[in-house]
């Protein structure tokens, strides 16, 4: 692919080219979790989870009766819990591998991703909000549980200039999260 980088930088569009892999989909999935709905429930689930698990230990060690029922599946639940994201992005990159190679296309109008199934283009609007991580860029929609979101990963951009023009683009039209 061959691109005149000063007419896509002066036009501020930015181009990744990547395979998906299962740390993408995991880290969009825990940092949707650090805002959403369904997040701050897991986080009192595992909280509750954890609080239930040292009373029967204090019990137990008081003397009283001992529910191995509970004192085997309750950190077993809260593990479930933690380990949520990685199990879920498990299952996405299998689906996403069959697209081949991603190559996504940034601009001020939205994004526009490409495979070599499909093509499917997003403006802001529909996923107006974004975090940035050390890995990647993710943009999600706007709903409560933030349902539809974009990976955009680091290692897929052309040079490292690019993620700082990718940053700006993403700040002039997104809401950081």
């Amino acid at each position: 692919m061959v691109m005149d980088m000063g007419r896509d930088a002066e036009q501020g569009v930015v181009e990744l080219v990547y395979q998906p892999v299962a740390g993408d989909f995991s880290g969009a999935l825990r940092e949707r979790r650090r805002f959403n709905r369904a997040g701050k429930i897991q986080k009192w689930a595992v909280g509750f989870v954890a609080v239930a698990f040292v009373i029967e230990i204090a019990g137990a060690l008081a003397g009283g009766h001992i529910d191995w029922f509970l004192l085997i599946w309750l950190p077993l639940l809260a593990g479930l819990l933690l380990l949520m994201p990685q199990l879920q992005a498990r299952t996405v990159v299998k689906i996403a591998a069959r697209n081949g190679t991603y190559r996504a296309t940034v601009t001020d109008a939205g994004l526009t991703m490409a495979t070599d199934n499909s093509t499917t283009s997003v403006n802001w609007a529909a996923q107006p909000r974004y975090r940035e991580t050390k890995d990647a860029f993710f943009t999600f929609s706007d709903d409560k549980n933030a349902t539809c979101f974009t990976v955009l990963p680091k290692r897929g951009l052309q040079n490292p200039a690019d993620a700082d023009r990718l940053r700006e683009i993403l700040d002039r039209n997104l809401t950081r999260v």
